[in-house]
């Protein structure tokens, strides 16, 4: 008796390419689509100072690298093609940069939870990072003002998150960069 493989029905990055421009943001992880509405005014406002405490950062040494902020598209495989809230290259990665979206893992991604997307960054794409590459993952956390920082250990494994409460946000990607969680979550 012969078997047929079935097609794969995932989702590709010929098929993102179809996806509408309709302000929302749209990813594939593991060629399954997923849809996120336009962010709020508070997402907004933690993005605009994540952006620029990285920024000013740069302006003072850009050989470290580059920022961006969603939408831009990161692609992982042809199944896994995600628009992280913020992201940093560094400058020894930087051809992994082309015109129209970045191919390969950036050293830094952030994303800002919410209740729609809290599940699928603490899960699907903190796996997703791990795996790709990326070396340091953020989850800030508006609700409980709060970043949980994960970093690569010495198995180039993400470790626990280290959850930053009531203190300065720095990461070794970035010397110079300090910024006050109270600052970050003023109202």
């Amino acid at each position: 008796m012969s078997t047929s493989a079935r097609p794969d029905s995932r989702l590709t990055y010929d098929d993102f390419l179809l996806f509408p421009d309709d302000g929302q943001r749209h990813e594939l992880i593991g060629g399954e689509h997923y849809v996120t509405p336009s962010r709020n005014r508070r997402h907004q406002q933690l993005l605009g100072r994540l952006y620029l405490a990285v920024a000013d950062c740069l302006r003072v040494d850009p050989a470290l690298g580059e920022v961006y902020f969603a939408p831009f598209d990161v692609i992982f495989s042809k199944w896994d093609i995600v628009e992280p809230d913020l992201l940093f290259v560094a400058g020894d990665q930087l051809g992994i940069l082309t015109e129209k979206n970045i191919v390969g893992a950036p050293a830094l991604v952030v994303e800002i939870l919410s209740p729609s997307t809290r599940r699928r960054d603490q899960q699907l794409k903190r796996q997703l990072f791990e795996v790709g590459g990326v070396r340091e993952y953020w989850m800030v956390d508006p609700d409980l003002e709060t970043v949980a920082v994960e970093r690569r250990d010495e198995t180039g494994r993400f470790s626990s998150a280290i959850p930053i409460v009531d203190a300065t946000l720095t990461t070794p990607l970035l010397p110079g960069l300090t910024l006050r969680l109270d600052q970050l979550f003023a109202p």
